[in-house]
């Protein structure tokens, strides 16, 4: 036999179950709340990230053409020819790889095929600037931080020995030490050789090109693995292929420049000096772990 319920009993049913619904409503509408604010706050962190950016990629383009002007206007040492050349050689190199672009700045791959370029012939041109005693980059830094840097995770995250070696680096970068600059590209040198053959292994380059271009030792050459890397991320350029092997060759003649110096010219260094040298050789290092994946 079916239970009835009292009119007053039905009625108190009925208010805790629109209470219920109330509730469950308020939850929901809070949930929503929640989630659009995430999703705002997302956005708004894109936005000013792509404006950072996009300040950063005008800022490039304006620290070359001024940087270009004042390397015009500069007298060139017997010390610091092959700098000046190497560094006119990567801008002329930059200028072919922005004049054939292809990727759009939506497109992820705009930062490695153009952006990160643009910043490597801006910080080499303002090396040879700074060796040679030209105006300061606009983008110098007179309160800099020698030991400060930006690259730990992604040297990390290659080997541990890249993140020892790089602060070790840094370490030697003191105004007051006389051989900074040399002792300090002395410890890095090798850090652009282990990053290439550690994420482009020889017998990965030669399975996927049997063909490959290989040195003295019947490996694959530093172009054969920078073609490597680059087919991987989806960007086959003939033209970035050649920019990122002239971008790491521009940071070895800065080497070799220092290593020959010894003690002589190319031994002390102010602190704009020393920190536009460490920002041109941690950028490219950055730049090659980028392309590394």
């Amino acid at each position: 036999m079916a239970r009835r319920i009292s009119t007053s009993q039905f009625r108190s049913k009925l208010r805790q179950l629109q209470s219920q619904q109330r509730q469950a409503v308020q939850r929901y509408n809070q949930e929503v709340r929640r989630r659009n604010q995430k999703l705002k706050s997302a956005v708004d962190s894109y936005n000013r990230a792509v404006r950072a950016y996009n300040t950063q990629v005008s800022r490039d383009r304006q620290r070359i053409r001024s940087a270009l002007n004042r390397l015009q206007h500069t007298p060139v040492t017997h010390s610091y020819t092959v700098v000046r050349t190497s560094a006119y050689a990567l801008h002329e190199s930059y200028v072919q790889l922005e004049r054939h672009n292809v990727y759009g700045e939506d497109d992820p791959r705009y930062g490695v095929g153009l952006a990160l370029p643009q910043q490597e012939s801006a910080n080499s041109l303002a090396v040879a600037n700074a060796l040679l005693g030209g105006e300061a980059d606009e983008d110098d830094d007179p309160d800099a931080d020698l030991q400060a840097t930006l690259i730990t995770d992604e040297l990390s995250r290659v080997s541990p020995d890249l993140h020892d070696r790089w602060h070790g680096a840094l370490f030697s970068l003191n105004p007051r030490n006389p051989d900074a600059a040399r002792h300090f590209c002395t410890s890095v040198r090798e850090i652009f050789t282990q990053i290439l053959h550690t994420c482009s292994p020889d017998d990965a380059v030669v399975a996927a090109f049997p063909d490959c271009a290989r040195d003295g030792n019947n490996r694959p050459t530093r172009r054969a693995r920078i073609h490597f890397l680059l087919r991987r991320q989806q960007m086959q350029d003939t033209r970035l292929e050649e920019f990122v092997e002239k971008d790491i060759d521009d940071v070895i003649e800065l080497f070799d420049v220092f290593n020959k110096g010894a003690h002589g010219a190319a031994g002390t260094f102010g602190l704009r000096q020393l920190n536009s040298v460490k920002r041109r050789v941690e950028d490219a290092i950055f730049f090659v772990t980028q392309i590394a994946g």
